[in-house]
């Protein structure tokens, strides 16, 4: 999905079955949304996985024994390349489907609108956004709701 102004490539790929969860064009839909206007070009690959791969993932790389909802991964270029070298690898997203059909069941909301956001969240963490401070936190729900909010989603935020 790109435009005149904008290279934005986003893979999806699917670590299990597909049954429930959003095609690989909603993906990348709601990654290019949280992408443009913040970056001409970049490269995302989105991975849905299981609770197995979820959890060993996040065991693996943040000391946590559970599978969480998303993972973002920012890419590391090596240092030293020429300064012609270009690559716009942004990083991975990695979205556990069980992890995200629950949560959207016990916040009461459609499966398809929390998918939305954690793709939106996860790649505005790539993007350098956090949430570590309350200031931080704040900067990120408020561009999180105004880009869900132009994808025609309610506030995530907002209790059901």
């Amino acid at each position: 999905m790109t435009d005149s102004h904008e290279h934005l490539n986003v893979a999806v790929g699917y670590g299990m079955a597909r049954k429930g969860i959003p095609a690989a064009a909603s993906f990348r839909k709601w990654a290019v949304a949280a992408l443009a206007g913040r970056v001409r070009e970049a490269d995302v690959a989105i991975r849905i996985v299981d609770s197995r791969e979820g959890r060993s993932l996040n065991r693996h790389y943040r000391g946590k024994d559970y599978a969480t909802n998303v993972l973002s991964f920012p890419a590391e270029l090596p240092e030293g390349l020429p300064e012609e070298f270009h690559m716009p690898l942004l990083g991975d997203l990695v979205i556990c489907a069980p992890v995200v059909a629950r949560e959207a069941r016990e916040q009461g909301k459609l499966p398809a609108a929390h998918y939305a956001h954690l793709t939106v969240h996860g790649v505005l963490h790539l993007l350098g956004c956090d949430h570590e401070d309350e200031r931080e936190a704040e900067a990120m729900e408020r561009l999180e709701r105004e880009i869900l909010a132009g994808l025609g989603f309610d506030d995530p935020y907002l209790d059901a």
